[in-house]
């Protein structure tokens, strides 16, 4: 993550205000609050005249833009698919995202001194009612139709696609960074064991860690943001950051009112999902060499070094 000097906050505050005046958008300019956790949107939250609370999204990159658009589509298909709320874009353009701030708050943020999260409310007291309205959510979005998916322009890879990209992705980064033995190993035992991989896809939203996800004051899942990584492709993507934040009997729990729900799941899956957090510094080197950032790069070698996840 780049840290922005005060200057380049207040060119940003200015471009995006004016970007949303443009196109007919009038915030208050003593409202502006920067969040940049995001790795490829700068966000800024602000307000209309009338007291509507906005969200603002600038992409970081020239690259984000594609992903924009997938985006934009899935957004457009599952708003009227999920009984929970996703953002509703009013300004989609090259230079700006905007769209009304959702309600409730996310179960956590990002943590800008130490990298981890700061919890909204304990993590290890949470009540049944988030990990049920998660498991429902989850349910209910992979349940999705592909075919539906798929007219409506998403990002579709069959399950020999999603598993091709991971190891495609695996060659990529070892061309730039050094893995040790161990890990080397283990992601090649992963991927050539067919017991572990899924026969179906789902859509998935692609980036569900704890600052995108909303919730009452009851802790119930009521939105999701930030869907740039939403397309059909492996099932277990959207457990990753949960296993590694609730453990294994944190995953098993989820995967049985997942299933309750109605989500697909397979013998496996478990397992799966724990190769796919243990494959996670590939990810991580990934996005590293898209942005081509010293910083991207030198997180990305320091967590392959030094991985220990499981």
């Amino acid at each position: 993550m780049t840290t922005l000097q005060p200057n380049d906050h207040h060119n940003d505050k200015k471009d995006m205000l004016s970007h949303a005046s443009k196109h007919g958008l009038q915030l208050d300019p003593e409202q502006v609050e920067i969040n940049e956790s995001g790795m490829d949107f700068l966000v800024a939250f602000t307000a209309d005249h009338k007291g509507t609370s906005w969200v603002l999204r600038k992409p970081r990159r020239s690259d984000v833009w594609e992903r924009a658009e997938n985006e934009r589509r899935v957004l457009m298909l599952v708003r009227d698919k999920l009984s929970i709320d996703v953002p509703d874009w009013r300004i989609f353009t090259p230079e700006l995202i905007a769209y009304p701030l959702l309600n409730g708050v996310p179960i956590a943020t990002v943590d800008p001194a130490g990298g981890g999260y700061v919890w909204q409310y304990e993590q290890q007291s949470l009540p049944d009612i988030f990990f049920d309205s998660l498991a429902e959510t989850l349910a209910s979005l992979h349940g999705i139709d592909h075919d539906v998916a798929a007219k409506a322009g998403v990002r579709v890879k069959s399950p020999n696609d999603a598993r091709e990209a991971f190891s495609s992705n695996i060659e990529e980064i070892k061309q730039s960074f050094a893995i040790p033995q161990k890990l080397q190993h283990r992601w090649n035992s992963w991927l050539s064991t067919d017991s572990y991989w899924p026969e179906h896809s789902t859509l998935n939203h692609g980036d569900l860690h704890p600052p995108h996800i909303l919730v009452d004051e009851t802790r119930r899942v009521t939105g999701l943001i930030d869907w740039t990584e939403a397309e059909c492709a492996d099932p277990g993507k959207d457990f990753v950051i949960y296993f590694a934040l609730f453990g294994d009997d944190g995953l098993r729990d989820l995967l049985q009112r997942y299933e309750r729900f109605g989500g697909r799941v397979w013998p496996r899956m478990h397992e799966h999902i724990a190769e796919q957090w243990a494959a996670y510094p590939a990810v991580v080197a990934k996005f590293a060499l898209i942005t081509g950032r010293e910083s991207d790069i030198e997180m990305a070698k320091g967590m392959i070094a030094n991985w220990n996840g499981g």
